[in-house]
């Protein structure tokens, strides 16, 4: 069964086997949990998300996701880098990286040593391994936003000027090329 695809029913199975664990733990056979939510999270993030960094993939105001080495994950908010307190090992680093190309059918190896791909909801996967990168496997994720829909909200932001919107607008219908360049917004992390 696939618990990525049915969340409720994932949800459910790792409350039952937290609550069975809890009572067990209370019987003084295993360590008591600290935080019997935080520990259904961390457990359903693990079986259908993509563990430690979903609470980032489900923050709104998380515009984009650095991993430069397991100790050092990064986040973007309105353009400025933070480091977040998150750890990680190189194999969990791996194993979230093998589950989030699952879906794209893209593949990372020492033959294809950097990768770019597209998770499920939108979002950009770039993944470059040693001996690319100097040590670690380095992972960004530029998060796909739901809040600008149309060109229309990119005139309200003041982000586009009317005219320009109305341009691509007429380029798009009119079938033609259209090219982006420039920067991303978000700033970079520091190594």
């Amino acid at each position: 069964m696939d618990l990525a695809a049915r969340a409720d029913l994932a949800a459910e199975y790792v409350h039952d086997e937290v609550r069975r664990y809890s009572e067990r733990a209370l019987g003084g056979s295993m360590p008591l949990l600290a935080d019997e939510r935080s520990t259904a999270r961390e457990v359903l993030a693990t079986l259908t998300g993509f563990g430690a960094l979903q609470p980032y993939l489900d923050d709104p105001t998380v515009e984009e996701i650095w991993i430069n080495s397991p100790t050092r994950v990064f986040v973007a908010r309105d353009g400025v880098s933070e480091l977040t307190s998150t750890v990680l090992t190189g194999t969990e680093v791996r194993d979230l990286v093998e589950r989030m190309l699952q879906s794209s059918g893209r593949r990372v190896d020492l033959s294809s040593p950097f990768v770019d791909a597209s998770l499920p909801d939108g979002s950009r996967l770039h993944v470059a391994i040693p001996d690319i990168t100097p040590r670690h496997w380095a992972v960004n994720i530029r998060k796909f936003h739901r809040r600008i829909r149309d060109l229309q909200r990119l005139v309200e932001l003041g982000s586009l000027p009317s005219d320009a919107a109305e341009f691509l607008a007429d380029c798009v219908t009119s079938g033609s090329n259209i090219l982006v360049s420039g920067p991303p917004r978000a700033a970079r992390p520091p190594c």
